[in-house]
């Protein structure tokens, strides 16, 4: 089952396309803008084309998270760039490891002050340490339901989870971060990312199987 946001493509000039062919679909002005930040920051020795390669590595995981949480397209592009500038801008403060995790925390924190600055703020969720502090890995009767329901039943249903929810299916579920890493990503305890991580399971196998099912080939014929 495919939940994964691709970035669509253009070919982006100078420096950045040596690194990046494949970028997103953003305004020519705001490509250049990106462009010039990677330029600067490599002049002023503070990251190098290495680095911006690493980053660029994990541009569809960036684009993903960032498309999950806006739930939008345009959102998404301009979200992904802002964080990637906010990345050269800060690569000092990476301090080895793997560089994905922390990509995508740059991206969720841009992600909560794009928020403040353009949105309502969305329907926050009340802290509660619940149950399910001891799941594994094995699939459970949710995510059974997960992998056998329609796409875009199972798009709608996360899309309409609260942040905080989001956050963490997509982190957990589509990215395939550990509890370590999305507790980093997110400044959550690990026991609260287990938490968050099952109530939004059991609000997506309660949405879904409220859901009207599709029919079959059989049922149409």
């Amino acid at each position: 089952m495919s939940l994964t946001y691709h970035p669509p493509c253009i070919e982006a000039s100078g420096h950045l396309s040596e690194t990046a062919p494949c970028w997103t679909t953003l305004r020519s002005a705001r490509v250049e803008a990106l462009t010039q930040g990677w330029q600067s920051t490599v002049g002023a020795g503070r990251t190098t084309a290495r680095n911006m390669e690493q980053l660029l590595s994990h541009l569809d995981s960036a684009y993903n998270l960032a498309r999950w949480l806006t739930r939008n397209d345009t959102d998404a592009e301009d979200l992904v760039q802002e964080a990637y500038l906010r990345a050269l801008k800060h690569f000092q403060s990476f301090h080895g490891g793997d560089i994905r995790p922390w990509l995508l925390a740059i991206v969720r924190n841009t992600f909560y002050t794009w928020l403040r600055q353009n949105r309502a703020p969305e329907r926050q969720i009340p802290f509660d340490e619940e149950i399910h502090l001891a799941e594994d890995d094995h699939l459970n009767p949710e995510e059974l339901l997960l992998q056998k329901a329609n796409n875009n039943l199972v798009r709608h249903a996360i899309e309409e989870l609260p942040a905080e929810f989001r956050e963490v299916i997509v982190l957990r579920e589509l990215e395939g971060l550990s509890y370590k890493q999305i507790a980093d990503v997110t400044e959550i305890p690990v026991g609260t990312v287990m938490s968050r991580l099952a109530r939004a399971r059991k609000r997506l196998e309660q949405s879904l199987s409220q859901s009207p099912k599709p029919l079959t080939s059989s049922q149409t014929a």
